[in-house]
């Protein structure tokens, strides 16, 4: 892994943007990767169809925690459609390791965006294959 890439994933790590959570938020949803036992909760705050607001809370490895962090400063500020249409492959860029040869750091990599679809869709629980 690219030294750069690492030292950024420690950096919104350890200085994650957007930690905490909304006391009255439009839409609150948490999924848990059962493999490893992450746990990303979402707070959005949702007005005129537009993400004013989100936040992020729960506990996980440093590529988990420091994916919610760069996900809600994305998101933040975008409809809730841009927000329904962002990718997989958009998350994996920002945080810009290889990841395909290791699935255990893809869910990790990938369960703040699996709670953010989930909380924005209104289901309960979503698939990895549907984001």
């Amino acid at each position: 892994m690219d030294d750069f890439y690492r030292e950024y994933i420690l950096e919104h790590y350890k200085y994650p943007r957007n930690r905490g959570t909304l006391e009255h938020p439009t839409i609150s949803h948490e999924e848990t990767n059962f493999l490893c036992g992450d746990t990303v909760r979402l707070d959005i705050l949702v007005e005129n169809e537009v993400i004013q607001d989100i936040r992020f809370s729960g506990q996980g490895c440093a590529i988990s925690m420091a994916s919610a962090s760069m996900l809600t400063e994305e998101i933040k500020g975008r409809s809730v459609e841009e927000a329904k249409a962002f990718s997989k492959e958009e998350l994996l860029d920002l945080i810009g390791i290889p990841l395909d040869k290791n699935p255990m750091r893809l869910k990790c990599a990938l369960l703040s965006l699996k709670t953010l679809k989930a909380g924005l869709y209104g289901v309960g629980a979503m698939q990895d294959e549907e984001l």
